[in-house]
C-alpha cells in the first residue's frame, strides 16, 4: 500500500526544492563565451552521460533522458535504459513524459502572444474577458477561513496569472477549509493515476474549462492581488482567458500557434492510442523502491481529460521540448520560422512580478519570475525555466542559447537525489566546456 503522506503534494514537492537546486547550480549565464569551441566537439557532456549510467538500471531508474543544447545546434541527448520495468522499449529522446508544470511555460508564452498582438494586455483586469471575476473576495488570513473574508483591493490581471500574484489558490499547495473548498468543486490539479490509493487521487475534476472558471470564481483568494507570490491555478484559468479571447478552444490555439510552427509533433494533453507505445511509465517513489502508478499501455493520460489543464496537462517528448526551449533563445523563431514575437519572447522570459514581490526561498527564491517560469538574476540573468511534478526539468539561457533538460517519470521529484546530482553535473560539464584552452 502507497502511506506516503506528501504524495498529493508531489507539485509543490517538485517545484520548491528542484527548482531552488536548478537556480544555485545552473547559473551558466555568464560562463558561455567559448561554445564556439565546444560545438565542435562530440562529447560536451561526459558527467552528466555518467550520471544518467549509474542511475539507471536495476533498483534504480529503468530509464532516462538528458540534453544540453548549443546555440543554433541540434542538442546531444543521452538516453539510456527502457521505459519502464516491465517495458522492453529503449527510451529515446522521442519517447513520451508527463511534464506536469513545463506546462506552465508553454501557456504563459501564449498568453504573451496575444499581448503581443495587442489583444491582451499585460496589465489588463482579468474581469475584462471573465466577467466573474470582477468581485472578488479574499481570506483575512492565508489559509484560514473560508467565511472570514475582505473584498480584493484591486482587480488580478494577467501579469498576475502568469507569475503566480493573483491570489488563486492551488489544491497542492493549500491547507484546511480552503483546500477542501476547492476539491469539493471539483478544481484540483490535474491528473495522476486510475488507481485509487491514498495521496494518488487528487480528486474529480469539473468538466470544461468554462465550469472550471466559473467554479474558480466562487472561491475565495489566498491573498490580496499583486502582493504575494503564491503557486497558484493561475495558469489554468489563462488556458480559459485564451479561449475567449481566441475564440478557439485553448488546446486547439496552441496546437495551432506553438506546437505545428514549431514543429512540435509530440505534444499534446490526450496522447493518441497509436502513439501509446511511446509512453514511459511513471511511478511513485516509497522509500527508494519506486512502484509503477501509470503505465504507458494503460495510461490515464490515454483518455480524454477533463479538460486542457493550462497548468500541467501536457506529455511531451524530449525532443519537443528543446525545440521549446530552442525556439525562445532563437527570439521566437526555429528553423526559419516564427512562432513567437520577438518582444513577446523577451517579455515573458523577463522579471514581470509586482513591485515589491519575490518568490519565496522555498521555490527557488529571491528570484525574479517571468511568464510561468523562474528568471533568474544577477550572476544568474538570462536564466529562464521551470519543471514538472514527475521529474522533468527545462531550462534556457536567454543570452548565450543553451539549453538543458532532463527527463524521468518519478513522483515526488525530491524523494531521491538524482536531481540535484544532475545539476551538478551538468554545471561541471559546461564549466569544463569553458575553461578549456
Amino acid at each position: 500500500m502507497i502511506d506516503r503522506p506528501s504524495i498529493d503534494r508531489i507539485g509543490a514537492a517538485l517545484d520548491r526544492r528542484m527548482l531552488l537546486r536548478m537556480g544555485a547550480a545552473a547559473g551558466l549565464g555568464a560562463m558561455l563565451p567559448r561554445l564556439a569551441w565546444a560545438a565542435e566537439q562530440r562529447e560536451i557532456m561526459p558527467r552528466v552521460r555518467a550520471l544518467v549510467e549509474r542511475w539507471v538500471g536495476p533498483g534504480k531508474f529503468p530509464g532516462m533522458v538528458a540534453s544540453l543544447g548549443l546555440p543554433g545546434r541540434d542538442p546531444q541527448f543521452v538516453a539510456r535504459g527502457s521505459e519502464g520495468f516491465t517495458d522492453a522499449d529503449a527510451v529515446t529522446p522521442d519517447s513520451l513524459f508527463r511534464i506536469y508544470s513545463m506546462t506552465k511555460p508553454v501557456t504563459a508564452m501564449a498568453a504573451m502572444q496575444l499581448i503581443d498582438q495587442g489583444r491582451l494586455a499585460l496589465d489588463q483586469p482579468v474581469h475584462d474577458v471573465l466577467p466573474q471575476f470582477r468581485e472578488m473576495m479574499v481570506q483575512d488570513v492565508y489559509d484560514g477561513s473560508v467565511t472570514a473574508l475582505h473584498k480584493a483591493p484591486r482587480p488580478m490581471t494577467m501579469r498576475h496569472l502568469v507569475t503566480h500574484t493573483s491570489g488563486l489558490g492551488y489544491t497542492i499547495i493549500q491547507n484546511g477549509p480552503i483546500r477542501a473548498l476547492m476539491q469539493g468543486k471539483g478544481l484540483v490539479p490535474g491528473q495522476v493515476s486510475r488507481l485509487v490509493a491514498p495521496g494518488l487521487d487528487w480528486g474529480t475534476s469539473v468538466k470544461g474549462l468554462d465550469h472550471f472558471a466559473e467554479r474558480l470564481a466562487q472561491v475565495p483568494l489566498v491573498a490580496d492581488p499583486g502582493t504575494r507570490w503564491s503557486y497558484s491555478m493561475g495558469l489554468d484559468l489563462m488556458g480559459r482567458v485564451i479561449e475567449v479571447v481566441s475564440g478557439r478552444p485553448f488546446d486547439a490555439y496552441l496546437q495551432d500557434t506553438i506546437f505545428g510552427p514549431a514543429g512540435m509533433t509530440s505534444t499534446w494533453f490526450q496522447v493518441p492510442g497509436a502513439e501509446a507505445h511511446r509512453l514511459t511509465t511513471n511511478y511513485v517513489a516509497v522509500g527508494e523502491v519506486l512502484a509503477p502508478i501509470d503505465e504507458g499501455a494503460t495510461s490515464i493520460y490515454l483518455d480524454r481529460p477533463a479538460f486542457p489543464f493550462g497548468g500541467a496537462g501536457l506529455v511531451s517528448s524530449p525532443r519537443d521540448y528543446d525545440r521549446f526551449l530552442r525556439m525562445l533563445a532563437q527570439g521566437g523563431t526555429i528553423d526559419g520560422v516564427r512562432v513567437l514575437g520577438e518582444a513577446a519572447v523577451r517579455m515573458g522570459t523577463s522579471n514581470l512580478l509586482p513591485p515589491g514581490v519575490s518568490m519565496p526561498e522555498s521555490f527557488g527564491g529571491p528570484s525574479g519570475f517571468g511568464a510561468g517560469g523562474r528568471v533568474g538574476q544577477g550572476v544568474e540573468s538570462g536564466l529562464y525555466g521551470w519543471s514538472g511534478a514527475a521529474g522533468t526539468v527545462g531550462m534556457v539561457d536567454m543570452i548565450h542559447g543553451l539549453r538543458s533538460q532532463i527527463f524521468v517519470q518519478f513522483m515526488p521529484p525530491d524523494a531521491l537525489d538524482l536531481l540535484p546530482e544532475f545539476q551538478t553535473a551538468l554545471k561541471a560539464d559546461v564549466t569544463a566546456i569553458l575553461e578549456k584552452p
